[in-house]
């Protein structure tokens, strides 16, 4: 099971055995829930494609009185998940606990010590401390697989690894966080304000209580700092990545990058020597991208010789992170053990030397509440003259309580240092009302 160990030919195919594959699971919500019952309910089918049998041994959640869907007779169950790591009848352990520390930290870094293969959906450990736990799988042979951890029902992590590894990857892209998703498409739709759609995205259990790992764009951030490992051949940095949300798109914006032809959406980009961005951006309504909506999640690659490529599909809940928790342990038993990061840790580039500034020069989106008074408009534009910015399009319609009024603009391409900069002298002017919004135009090649 030695990662990136060559086997022979052979080997490629499933041997079939019948001895059972011992799993334990930490965590049955959502997702650990499902993994255990799709072992429980379709053991003749995952036998059949993995070429032997799983046994789940041992389980570990909060509470023992749940009815979680599948018999639990003959499998253990400890209220400590840490132990998992330790018994002598589970060789995979399937961490679904989540969050960066604790329990399922120091379970998967456990598990890999005493020469266990560990599954986990936890993008946030692994964005934090993923250099760690991959030199320890490599250390002790074992696999350190985290297919659900990115956009579950999409299988970008293998897509990224094997099915494009022999291409010269120039950028990753994506929409990586359903909730951020579901809420920028209702308030397109509709015309309502954010907090409004997030209230109703909490009742309906697609945002949770605390939002903030979602709405300010964190959640998906973890998940370009994986991406970005794997398609640069460099360690994840977490701290690497430049991070805005969703929180100050107003429901006017919507209606202005209509107008200018485009749609408002959370994307991550990740390119070779920069700081991957997780942006709130406005896209062409051409590109793919921009025309996924709801819940969903896209995920686009750009190389040599491929070209372009755009994946979409459901990115989480029961169903979607189930499959692919389950691709993963087929995977270990038909012997399929890659590189964490698809390559030896040693020769891994070092994330914390990217590029430390916000991007490429690209257009901005600029939106500004301001007094409608005569000599606004000069005032504004010369500020962006003493910095050097250039406005392609401008638009201003209508009136507001107060005499308050957007003004948006478009700018050519520019810093976002500068563009800051600008912005910073802008908002001290006394005709502006509110802190500006802006928002990078990101143009990208998967047309359709």
């Amino acid at each position: 099971f030695k990662p990136g160990k060559s086997v022979p030919m052979s080997s490629a195919t499933p041997q079939k055995s019948a001895v059972p594959l011992r799993v334990g699971i930490a965590g049955l919500g959502v997702v650990g829930g499902e993994v255990a019952r799709q072992l429980s309910h379709q053991a003749d089918h995952l036998a059949g494609v993995a070429g032997r049998p799983f046994q789940i041994t041992v389980v570990s959640a909060r509470s023992r009185d749940t009815d979680r869907g599948f018999d639990m007779a003959g499998i253990d169950w400890v209220d400590n998940a840490a132990v998992i790591a330790d018994r002598d009848d589970v060789d995979i352990v399937v961490e679904m606990i989540g969050g960066e520390e604790g329990v399922a930290l120091d379970l998967v870094t456990r598990a890999l010590e005493t020469g266990k293969h560990v599954i986990t959906a936890n993008k946030a450990m692994l964005a934090h401390h993923g250099t760690r736990l991959a030199r320890l799988a490599e250390e002790n042979d074992v696999a350190l697989m985290y297919e659900a951890a990115i956009a579950g029902g999409i299988p970008a992590v293998k897509s990224l690894r094997e099915g494009l590894a022999g291409n010269r990857v120039s950028r990753v892209s994506g929409i990586l966080n359903g909730t951020c998703n579901y809420i920028l498409t209702r308030m397109e739709k509709t015309g309502e304000p954010f907090d409004a759609v997030l209230a109703d995205a909490q009742t309906l259990g697609y945002a949770e209580a605390e939002p903030s790992l979602d709405v300010d764009g964190i959640d998906a951030a973890h998940k370009l700092t994986l991406l970005a490992a794997i398609a640069f051949a460099q360690t994840p940095q977490f701290d690497k990545v430049a991070i805005s949300g969703i929180r100050d798109v107003s429901a006017v914006d919507f209606a202005y990058a209509a107008q200018l032809g485009f749609r408002i959406k959370l994307v991550g980009v990740a390119e070779p020597g920069r700081m991957p961005r997780m942006q709130t951006c406005l896209l062409p309504t051409s590109t793919q991208l921009a025309k996924v909506d709801g819940v969903l999640n896209a995920v686009a690659f750009e190389g040599e010789p491929v070209g372009a490529t755009v994946q979409t599909g459901p990115g989480a809940g029961a169903g979607p992170t189930s499959s692919a928790a389950l691709s993963d342990l087929v995977d270990i038993a038909a012997g399929r053990i890659p590189y964490t990061f698809g390559r030896p840790v040693e020769t891994l580039l070092d994330g914390s030397k990217v590029e430390n500034g916000g991007g490429p020069d690209t257009p901005f989106y600029v939106r500004l509440m301001v007094v409608d008074k005569p000599g606004v408009l000069a005032d504004v534009t010369s500020v962006l003259q003493t910095h050097g910015i250039s406005v392609e399009s401008l638009l201003q319609q209508g009136r507001a309580p107060q005499d308050v009024v957007a003004l948006v603009m478009t700018t050519h391409e520019v810093s976002v240092d500068r563009l800051m900069k600008a912005l910073d002298e802008i908002e001290s002017l006394s005709c502006v009302q509110a802190p500006p919004v802006a928002m990078p135009i990101v143009i990208a090649d998967q047309e359709g």
